[in-house]
């Protein structure tokens, strides 16, 4: 008999079977067995990370009417747009577990102190891995700031267990919500699927849906992905076909091997490359790589093989940048990037 989903009750669809959320038809599924969980780990290569990368946090402005990214880490990034202030999966605990005495740790500290943050509008919450889902860090942005939480179905639920008061905004793909910054203006939150899978523990696996985010503000398009691979590549055509073609496009570049186990959750550079050239994202900037061991790749892999690619490609290195903690990508005039962006990236 299914299992019953602990998280969300719905109707039937083409990526929800009644029980379990699935990937878009035509597009191949995540889930790995046991044995193929032991067969990663035995050949695994070894190559450790440094114990910790030094970095020397900032402090972002309490607004910004154009657009500029501050990365936090990993999947954290704080977007602000318009006078908005969005941030993406917030992670600020050293471990990205269940626990706070095993899981993958942190080597690189947040780019920004928590409590050096702006104001936090809302945050965009793209799937309940522990690498994107911090309870921890959630409650500390409710405290302190009270955002509204975008996410996709099931996910509200996850929150609400550990934050209650928590202002929640669920939708299935294809989901819009309106969000109206301080200076009257607005801007909408498009929920857009992505190619992945969810799980907090060894009995939810696919209960949670997963999914990226195309922000509209200011006549500008910002697509942040999540977590997701590439598959056919349809679903990044077809986000190009329906909103046209992106400003900006946050995407991941790391976490990626090996490829066998990987590839149909995780994007390696070269295909984030293509997600680009896909969405005709005038930029794009690269994260979810360099703070939390999670795979098998050295930790400055994705950096470089992101570069080669672009110049291998004959594209301008500077048009897709792979982001440090800290550091600011600064668009006062995203219609003329790549070549005039002000940027503080190396």
């Amino acid at each position: 008999m299914p299992r019953r989903n602990r998280y969300y009750t719905g109707p039937i669809t083409d990526h929800f079977d009644g029980t379990r959320f699935l990937n878009p038809p035509g597009e191949p599924e995540t889930d790995r067995s046991l044995s193929d969980v032991w067969r990663w780990r035995r050949t695994a290569p070894s190559n450790p990370w440094p114990a910790s990368v030094p970095v020397t946090p900032i402090v972002p402005e309490p607004r910004v009417e154009t657009l500029r990214v501050t990365m936090i880490g990993h999947a954290t990034v704080l977007i602000q747009i318009a006078g908005l202030n969005l941030l993406t999966d917030p992670v600020w605990s050293d471990r990205a577990s269940p626990v706070t005495f095993a899981g993958p740790r942190r080597i690189t500290a947040p780019g920004v102190a928590l409590e050096a943050l702006p104001p936090i509008d809302a945050v965009l919450l793209s799937h309940n891995h522990y690498d994107h889902l911090d309870v921890a860090t959630l409650k500390a942005l409710v405290a302190r700031h009270d955002p509204l939480i975008v996410t996709p179905l099931g996910n509200d639920s996850i929150i609400h267990k550990h934050i209650p008061q928590a202002r929640v905004y669920a939708g299935d793909w294809g989901a819009v919500f309106a969000l109206a910054a301080p200076n009257g203006t607005f801007a909408r939150v498009h929920i857009t699927p992505a190619l992945h899978w969810s799980s907090r523990g060894p009995r939810d696996r696919r209960m949670a849906l997963w999914g990226g985010f195309m922000v509209e503000a200011a006549n500008k398009f910002v697509y942040f992905a999540g977590d997701t691979g590439y598959g056919t590549g349809n679903i990044f055509r077809a986000l190009r076909e329906r909103f046209g073609p992106c400003d900006l496009a946050i995407l991941p570049i790391g976490a990626y091997d090996p490829r066998w186990f990987m590839a149909a959750q995780h994007t390696d550079p070269e295909e984030a490359v293509q997600i680009m050239l896909d969405l005709e994202a005038q930029a794009a900037l690269g994260m979810h790589w360099g703070s939390f061991k999670l795979t098998d790749e050295a930790r400055d892999e994705p950096a470089e093989r992101l570069r080669a690619d672009m110049i291998r490609r004959g594209l301008d290195p500077t048009r897709f940048v792979a982001m440090q903690p800290a550091e600011v990508a600064d668009f006062a005039d995203i219609a003329e990037l790549p070549t005039k962006a002000q940027t503080t990236l190396a």
